[in-house]
């Protein structure tokens, strides 16, 4: 296992002291420490992927130095249009190190979304003619090679993360805000609906607390779309089922996940039926891989959502005000409610045993009454 701090000190040694991405599991120790060490100006969490490789690129116009961009391989897809449009030698030639969090490592067990990306990782990056290094515990060598690569070559090289390569590193906290949980506030939400209404669920944790929620109720999972990927696309999925039924399909997103394709909403909220419910539950964090902070306490959600398109927004900070905007919501039309909750979930919490394609039949046998 790597020391965490020695290898940020040894990036920052060979120069590399500016930090763009979007937190993974994988990588949670080292982002932890990057969060915890690096100026704020030096290091920011970006929307997605592509929005970091951009960054790195604007600063190395700026400085001549090359950024870190870390991401999940998954992130990969968001990420490649500005690698070939913008950073690759026959464009721009911007040198950058891609720290790339390996989920779904073939040989490796992983949850069913990951598997995929996991099997073609290397082969993208060898499509996109971007050379790599998996890391071993010879971290300095890599290291060195990797950045001799960058000067090199003047194009991007690539830092493939496995499963439990850094050392334990602690994020600092934020203090909570507010009192209310978000699996409390997703058991009001399934409490003041109506047990025909659809739900399509944003990826993590929140997918993973209806799920058991659902369990403990008794109720199943046949109107429910838990999306295991596709991290910022739940506001599309629930807005094409609820084009194409009559049903109210209430999407829960997240703050990460809003944020990652912003503009999805907009479209969402100016195409939807009155059957569209939108719900983003806001806690200020990634926190389903690792806890970094997002910028959803930091931007004005409400504002951001009638400017997108939405006639109202409600504001619930806590249990009272949930369950009575989730009443207001279901009797409005191209309205949407944002809930505000503390970080943490219990650290017992499963996942759904439903395969993803289960998950899909049961809903679609449910939208045609079968």
């Amino acid at each position: 296992m790597i020391n965490t701090e020695n290898f940020y000190d040894y990036l920052i040694n060979l120069g590399i002291d500016k930090f763009y991405g979007v937190p993974d599991s994988l990588l949670k120790d080292i982002c932890a420490c990057i969060t915890t060490k690096t100026n704020k100006k030096d290091h920011i969490i970006t929307a997605n992927e592509g929005n970091a490789v951009a960054l790195a690129a604007g600063a190395y116009i700026a400085t001549g130095k090359p950024a870190l961009v870390y991401m999940q391989n998954s992130g990969l897809g968001n990420a490649i249009n500005p690698l070939i449009s913008l950073a690759d030698e026959a464009v721009y030639k911007i040198p950058m190190i891609l720290m790339i969090g390996w989920r779904g490592e073939p040989g490796v067990k992983d949850e069913p979304q990951h598997v995929k990306q996991g099997e073609i990782t290397l082969p993208i990056l060898d499509t996109l003619g971007i050379k790599y290094i998996v890391l071993s515990h010879n971290y300095q060598n890599d290291l060195d090679t990797i950045h001799n690569l960058l000067y090199k070559e003047k194009k991007p090289v690539a830092l493939i993360i496995k499963k439990g390569m850094f050392s334990s590193f602690k994020l600092t906290k934020s203090l909570n805000l507010y009192e209310t949980s978000r699996e409390k506030a997703l058991e009001i939400i399934l409490d003041n609906i109506k047990l025909e209404d659809i739900v399509v669920s944003t990826t993590g944790k929140t997918s993973r607390e209806i799920f058991e929620i659902r369990e403990i109720k008794g109720q199943g999972h046949k109107n429910d779309f838990l999306t295991v990927g596709s991290m910022g696309h739940t506001s599309s999925i629930a807005l094409g089922i609820s084009l194409n039924s009559e049903k109210n399909v209430y999407c829960i997103d997240g703050d990460g996940s809003m944020i990652m394709h912003l503009g999805s909403l907009g479209i969402a909220a100016n195409n939807a039926n009155k059957n569209f419910k939108y719900i983003v539950i806001n806690n200020g964090a990634h926190e389903s891989v690792g806890g970094q902070p997002s910028v959803g306490f930091e931007i004005d959600v409400k504002n951001i959502l009638l400017g997108l398109g939405f006639k109202e927004v409600y504001i619930a900070k806590n249990e009272n005000e949930i369950k009575e905007a989730v009443i207001k919501l279901s009797n409005s039309e191209k309205t949407a409610l944002v809930i505000f909750t503390r970080q943490g979930s219990r650290d017992n919490l499963g996942r759904p045993t439903l395969s993803p394609q289960e998950n899909k039949l049961g809903l679609m046998k449910f939208i045609k009454g079968l």
